[in-house]
């Protein structure tokens, strides 16, 4: 199993479309008894908050978010846990919006220097 993700700053590796995280975005991920949650804010994400659940490298969680517009959204991801070659964590995420049309695909990664 990849390493725990608590404690890490994560920061998606490409911009999606307007009103969605972007690489000014932040993650701060929570991790106890294969649980984890998350904080997130930046670029055109005012608030942002993730709960699920990881069984070894896989990830499942559900994720609410405030946009700058004032509007919300909310949808569900499963991504799988990748360690680089210079020891940082990627996550590669298929997500799904709920609260309206739209899914894809996205990667966020460790920053570099940031808790490990």
């Amino acid at each position: 199993m990849a390493r725990s993700l608590d404690g890490l700053v994560l920061a998606p590796v490409a911009d999606q479309a307007p009103g969605q995280v972007g690489t000014g975005t932040r993650f701060t991920y929570h991790e106890q008894d294969g649980r984890i949650w998350a904080e997130y804010a930046g670029g055109d994400v005012v608030r942002g908050h993730l709960v699920g659940t990881r069984e070894g490298d896989r990830l499942d969680f559900r994720y609410v978010q405030l946009r700058t517009d004032g509007s919300t959204a909310s949808g569900h991801c499963a991504s799988t846990v990748v360690e680089l070659a210079d020891g940082r964590v990627r996550l590669e995420e298929a997500w799904q919006w709920e609260s309206q049309p739209g899914s894809g695909t996205s990667a966020v990664e460790q920053l570099p220097g940031a808790s490990s």
